[in-house]
């Protein structure tokens, strides 16, 4: 299955970013790739389910690229697959400050769900998630 979004992965643990042209998804994988994160895909993410985890891969087309508004396409080292551990959508809002959990079915798997727009503290934001987990209702996700 292909998606129109970006994958980004720390430590193995991606996070896949949806959300309508314009949305800032590059911008993020951009901020993320500052602080650690590696490039899966950009603009489109190719999704297998593998047991119970949805591994998300690169076209091979656009292999090591990623758009950088303003400036063009730029090369970043490719980063390997990586199983999801979260789903940002920056095209749907939350307004609580502490939203509950929300999960993302793709191919039959719930994912966490963060919901945008886009926040200047996001990118900091999902590096601890990805290097920590979140915590629901008193455990560690």
């Amino acid at each position: 299955m292909q998606v129109h979004g970006t994958t980004v992965a720390l430590n193995g643990k991606g996070v896949l970013i949806l959300g309508p042209s314009g949305s800032g998804k590059s911008t993020l994988a951009l901020q993320l790739m500052a602080v650690g994160a590696q490039l899966v895909a950009d603009d489109r993410t190719d999704l297998v389910k593998d047991g119970g985890d949805i591994v998300a891969h690169c076209p091979e087309t656009i292999l090591g690229q990623i758009e950088a508004r303003g400036l063009g396409i730029l090369a970043a080292v490719p980063g390997q697959p990586a199983r999801l551990a979260a789903i940002v959508d920056l095209g749907r809002e939350s307004v609580d400050r502490m939203p509950r959990s929300q999960f993302h079915d793709i191919l039959g798997v719930a994912l966490p769900l963060v919901l945008g727009p886009y926040r200047p503290h996001l990118y900091a934001a999902l590096r601890q998630l990805l290097i920590g987990g979140m915590i629901t209702q008193g455990k560690s996700a």
